[in-house]
């Protein structure tokens, strides 16, 4: 049900049509939060890998996109758990292009944000062990995306620092942390054959225009392009298929209880994805990804 009411927001978002008579790339988005697109506000939109696909689409080289296998919360071994569905078979096996993210939720948990008095704090030992977490699971996680999407092209995602509201002194050890598991996530990716897609940096320029509500660490849709265009680089080799940011869609943004009432109104999809199951008290907290 979850990954079903993905599919509506996509469809709603930026495409018109599911015809794509010319293109060719099957884009299968995995991960957390920002693959799936969430907003500051707790709602859903078009995100980065929204814009990916919107891009190849428009350049004529998008066959297929589904962010079916991505979903808030998602931890690198939930991530493993859903390639490993059947649902994923199905959609890897045919897939030519893949974008994961995932850590994040591994670490940030751990971090206690107070964005009103501006304060980080963490404890070093259980953050190593988080890292040396997520370096294991996301070994598993590629040798797993390797066996089951042997003609995929896998793209990596980093991550950004995604606190505004705290003192400078603050930032320091908090940032280094973010770093290393950027560093684990390059490491391993490209120990494994594929590229990381490092965006801290080009975040980081105007942080405070991407993550507009201090209370939460997911970006705008700005921030999103951003983390789209990165991608796009390292797909092309250069800014080609950039999206401008004049070109981007309308925001459309639903709510989990709207994506819900969307769902109920499409009887087959209540019958496959039991929605009558789903309840918005599960509907994750905006704490990353």
């Amino acid at each position: 049900m979850r990954k079903f009411l993905y599919g509506i927001i996509f469809c709603i978002a930026l495409f018109p049509t599911t015809a794509f008579a010319d293109e060719h790339e099957v884009y299968i988005a995995l991960g957390d939060s920002l693959a799936a697109g969430q907003t500051p506000y707790s709602q859903i939109d078009a995100g980065y890998t929204d814009f990916i696909a919107l891009q190849l689409m428009r350049h004529g080289k998008l066959a297929h996109f589904s962010k079916e296998l991505t979903f808030p919360g998602y931890r690198v071994e939930n991530v493993i758990e859903s390639a490993k569905s059947e649902k994923a078979t199905q959609l890897l096996k045919e897939a030519t292009l893949i974008t994961v993210s995932a850590g994040a939720n591994n670490l940030l948990p751990l971090i206690a944000h107070n964005p009103h008095k501006g304060t980080l704090a963490f404890t070093q030992l259980n953050a190593n062990f988080a890292l040396n977490e997520v370096r294991t699971n996301i070994q598993e996680l590629l040798s797993l995306i390797d066996y089951k999407a042997p003609k995929a092209k896998i793209y990596v995602m980093g991550y950004y620092f995604p606190y505004v509201s705290v003192h400078r002194e603050q930032q320091l050890g908090a940032a280094n942390v973010l770093q290393m598991l950027n560093a684990i996530l390059k490491q391993e990716t490209e120990q494994a054959g594929h590229v990381f897609v490092d965006v801290y940096e080009a975040f980081d320029d105007k942080r405070a225009d991407y993550l507009t509500n201090v209370q939460d660490v997911h970006p705008n849709q700005v921030g999103y392009r951003i983390m789209a265009n990165e991608m796009l680089k390292h797909y092309s080799g250069n800014d080609s298929l950039a999206l401008a940011r004049e070109a981007m869609p309308a925001p459309r943004p639903k709510t989990f209880e709207e994506m819900l009432e969307l769902a109920g109104q499409n009887e087959a999809a209540k019958n496959e994805y039991n929605v009558t199951a789903f309840h918005i008290t599960n509907k994750p907290k905006p704490i990353y990804v």
